[in-house]
């Protein structure tokens, strides 16, 4: 049965995730493989508590083997593994449960995930999934092997975080609650945490902060830092320096678009325009207090984006604005990290380029090309 979830007032449905697929495809072969039974169709509870019957697809009945896969569906989630193909071929072993990947499942090559490097990159819960969801149909004294692939997974998995997570060759078989709920922010959270901790596990103590590619693009052609480890923070910057403290990190070099920092400014540590949206007045505000034109004011109040703001400010020659917005984001990431991490900051615009620095920007910068 399908469930929906209520949220900024749309009906949203839920999925669920590549570790359920996983888990029902071993399930529906296994039963095959020991009954000598075809069956379409197979049901299994997730972690969450959720009864699911899903659909199998092709099938393949060997001598020796039983293959089949599982559509993932995604629901509403905008998940670029929606409708792969989750497959699961077994055999029968003398004992136990042995479970491996295959073609299109990413292993993984960095330290700092929950799997160790060399392994097949199948979350713990996953596995947990395949061994109880096998062991309801297992005979007694009866052994299998499982290998859990994925068709077009390699493929799909150069659209996901895996590449910046050490994890190559396919995706990853994941999924605490074996649901997906749909515009999940704390799934996106959990990826970035994990490229932080691959970069301690790493010994890396300096790294740069960005919101997006725009950042990861400007890092390259004006800062010449594209070697340097950076990690794109999306709207989170205070969880991600809450993170980072936890991590040990010395020194951070926050980088991003003046739309989205200026917001930090205000003391907004969540910069997604459904948070805050208190660019216009920060900008303002800021103008005023180095004695603009009230003009000025008016204009930064009517613009439609931050871009024509800052048409207008460096029209009227207040470019040092951008300075003191930078210095008061990096006081302010600072002051967020109770002084456990040195915060810099740098702010651009697409069609200026570099806007401001903080006083301990360039130094860092220049330390962090040494290093």
């Amino acid at each position: 049965m399908e469930k929906f979830i209520i949220k900024n007032g749309k009906k949203l449905r839920y999925g669920y995730t590549t570790g359920t697929c996983a888990a029902a495809a071993s399930k529906a072969a296994a039963f095959m493989l020991f009954s000598n039974k075809k069956i379409n169709q197979v049901s299994i509870v997730t972690p969450k508590g959720w009864d699911l019957s899903l659909d199998l697809h092709n099938i393949i009945i060997e001598k020796d083997s039983v293959a089949c896969c599982v559509i993932k569906d995604a629901g509403d989630d905008p998940d670029v593994t929606n409708r792969l193909e989750i497959c699961a071929r077994v055999k029968k072993a003398e004992n136990g449960i042995t479970i491996t990947g295959g073609k299109g499942v990413g292993k993984v090559t960095k330290k700092g995930l929950s799997i160790p490097v060399g392994s097949y990159a199948i979350n713990p819960v996953p596995l947990k999934m395949i061994r109880e969801s096998v062991s309801e149909i297992l005979p007694n004294d009866c052994g299998i092997k499982i290998e859990i692939f994925v068709p077009k997974g390699e493929e799909v998995s150069k659209k996901t975080f895996n590449p910046d997570l050490g994890i190559v060759g396919g995706i990853s078989i994941i999924g605490t609650s074996g649901i997906v709920e749909p515009m999940s922010e704390e799934a996106l959270k959990e990826a970035i945490i994990l490229e932080i901790s691959i970069l301690k596990e790493e010994g890396e103590k300096n790294i740069i902060f960005v919101p997006g590619n725009y950042g990861i693009n400007f890092l390259k052609k004006e800062l010449n830092l594209d070697k340097i480890p950076s990690v794109k923070i999306s709207n989170f910057v205070g969880d991600m320096l809450d993170k980072a403290c936890e991590f040990g990190i010395e020194k951070i070099l926050l980088v991003g678009h003046i739309g989205k920092l200026v917001k930090v400014a205000s003391g907004s540590f969540n910069t997604h325009s459904k948070i805050t949206d208190s660019r216009m007045e920060t900008l303002a505000a800021n103008c005023a207090l180095i004695k603009c034109d009230t003009r000025l004011i008016k204009e930064i109040m009517e613009s439609n984006t931050t871009e024509e703001a800052v048409d207008y400010i460096l029209k009227d020659g207040l470019k040092d604005v951008f300075n003191i917005l930078a210095e008061k984001i990096s006081e302010r990431c600072t002051k967020r990290t109770q002084n456990k991490i040195e915060v810099s900051c740098v702010i651009y615009s697409l069609k200026h380029g570099l806007l401001g620095m903080s006083k301990n920007a360039e130094n860092m910068i220049e330390g962090f090309k040494v290093v």
